[in-house]
């Protein structure tokens, strides 16, 4: 599925360029338009995404969720993004250890975190490298959204939002037309 996610700066053949070139790579293709219009503009993604869901498949999940935790991280590492392997850092190895032993943990889902800008937890390293492995710092726990996120390489974690978020305070002003709060 390729959404091509259009801008006013798009080019109509620009936008069919790259139609033309997914679909004779074989892709289902949808023209979305969301940023301008909103909802209405993403009907036609919407609508493909339904098409894709309702045709025959053969998914199946990469584990169980009765498979240990690090089998599970291997299985990523290795499958999705071509590592030969996993390391850990102490701190991890032992987080790993201990969550394998918990049966409430046991039942959670695993989410990786890592850079996106490349297979690797090293951002530099670009296209599909061979003969690295995924480096583990940390696994944190997210209970209430049910998953265990092993934490790969280097990589700032967006915090939650505050008792009294900044956005409160943001306000336009009606007289001058200014936005205020900001700073």
């Amino acid at each position: 599925m390729v959404c091509i996610n259009a801008f006013h700066t798009d080019t109509e053949n620009e936008i069919k360029l790259v139609r033309r070139l997914a679909e004779q790579a074989g892709a289902r293709v949808a023209l979305s338009r969301h940023w301008q219009y909103g909802g209405e503009g993403a009907l036609e993604l919407a609508d493909a995404v339904i098409e894709a869901c309702n045709e025959p498949n053969d998914f199946k999940f990469l584990y169980e969720l009765d498979t240990p935790l690090r089998q599970r991280i291997e299985l990523i590492a290795k499958e999705v993004y071509g590592a030969d392997g996993v390391e850990y850092s102490p701190e991890a190895l032992e987080k790993a250890k201990r969550m394998e032993q918990d049966p409430e943990l046991q039942k959670l889902g695993t989410c990786m975190v890592k850079t996106h800008l490349s297979l690797t937890d090293n951002p530099m390293l670009k296209g599909v490298p061979k003969g690295w492995k995924l480096f583990v710092r940390d696994i944190l726990t997210y209970g209430g959204a049910g998953f265990v996120v092993p934490v790969a390489g280097t990589i700032s974690l967006m915090p939650g939002t505050a008792a009294n978020p900044a956005f409160r305070r943001v306000d336009v002003d009606v007289e001058t037309g200014k936005v205020k709060g900001l700073f």
